[in-house]
């Protein structure tokens, strides 16, 4: 029997697919495995269960001398050191299916949040000097008619396009490859440069892999081509923004407003952008439902089944 260790503490309905025929191991008395409780029995182990949050690096899997499969809870994949696991043989998977609708939803919402001031005015109404009630004061930014900038347009890329059509935005893009013309008129959306998307964008939501060469693919230079107006959306990744440029960026007003579920040292946030009032905070949460997350579970379990079996497709980044 094949044996399954789990770093995170999951749901068992999300797991009934394993049931049975494998053998899992899973924290019991606490919500996660430390870094080095799995490093020190990884060994014994053919498939490893990390989240997103969960690097695995070259150390761990060099441990694990039976590992065959990492099967990552998560759809991006950044916490695990890909090519040095199909060097060592093992093959590496990852969730896209059950991440997309949700991921799609909260950035959406992170969009009208930022633009309409919701969490601002949240906050500023539970003080006592509250906020001005005036017909002119504090306003937000509307969402008909603007334009949306969508840097990556893979699957969630294109649920928030279909949400923000919805909702009266026009839809530009940019993606290393341009898609095919019947999907851009799904959305009516227009493939531009990066620049231009930039520059000409009223929100523009992150939604590229986090790879080498999109580190820090937001910095200051492109902060400066914004329009002062723009709002900024970021789902993706923490390390592809570089945040202290973010964070000078909102407080000199360079940029109107920013939206954030992810962060570079994860689960610690820039104390700048903890001190100002233009920008939405969210702690990694596009997927928090307990809905959304027993479906990342069986979704993360079928590739597992799917690769011993053959009984479900799996999703293979390797």
């Amino acid at each position: 029997m094949k044996k399954i260790l789990i770093a995170y503490r999951l749901h068992p309905e999300g797991l009934k697919d394993l049931e049975g025929k494998y053998e899992i191991v899973l924290p019991q008395e606490k919500s996660y495995f430390t870094k080095e409780e799995v490093t020190s029995i990884i060994h014994d182990f053919e498939v490893f269960v990390p989240n997103f949050s969960f690097y695995t690096d070259k150390n761990i899997i060099d441990k694990a001398t039976k590992l065959e499969l990492i099967s990552n809870y998560g759809v991006g994949y950044n916490n695990i050191d890909v090519n040095y696991a199909t060097e060592k043989g093992i093959t590496v998977t990852n969730i896209p299916n059950s991440t997309r609708e949700p991921t799609a939803e909260f950035a959406f919402a992170l969009l009208l949040a930022a633009g309409r001031r919701i969490g601002y005015y949240d906050r500023k109404l539970r003080t006592p000097k509250g906020v001005s009630w005036g017909v002119y004061a504090e306003c937000g930014l509307p969402v008909y008619g603007k334009t949306l900038g969508i840097i990556g347009m893979g699957r969630i890329g294109q649920s928030l396009a279909r949400r923000a059509v919805a909702s009266g935005m026009n839809i530009i893009y940019h993606n290393r490859n341009r898609l095919d013309t019947s999907i851009e008129q799904t959305y009516n959306a227009h493939y531009v440069s990066f620049d231009e998307l930039l520059c000409t964008a009223d929100y523009i939501s992150l939604n590229a892999p986090s790879t080498p060469e999109t580190y820090h693919l937001i910095g200051e230079k492109e902060f400066n081509k914004m329009k002062p107006t723009a709002v900024f959306i970021n789902t993706a990744r923490g390390n592809m923004v570089n945040e202290k440029a973010l964070a000078k960026a909102l407080k000199n007003e360079q940029i109107w407003a920013a939206a954030l579920d992810v962060f570079e040292n994860e689960p610690h946030i820039l104390p700048e952008l903890l001190e100002l009032d233009n920008v939405v905070l969210a702690p990694h949460a596009a997927t928090k439902t307990m809905e959304d997350r027993i479906a990342m579970s069986i979704e993360m379990a079928q590739n597992i089944v799917g690769f011993y079996e053959g009984t479900f497709a799996i999703s293979r980044v390797n």
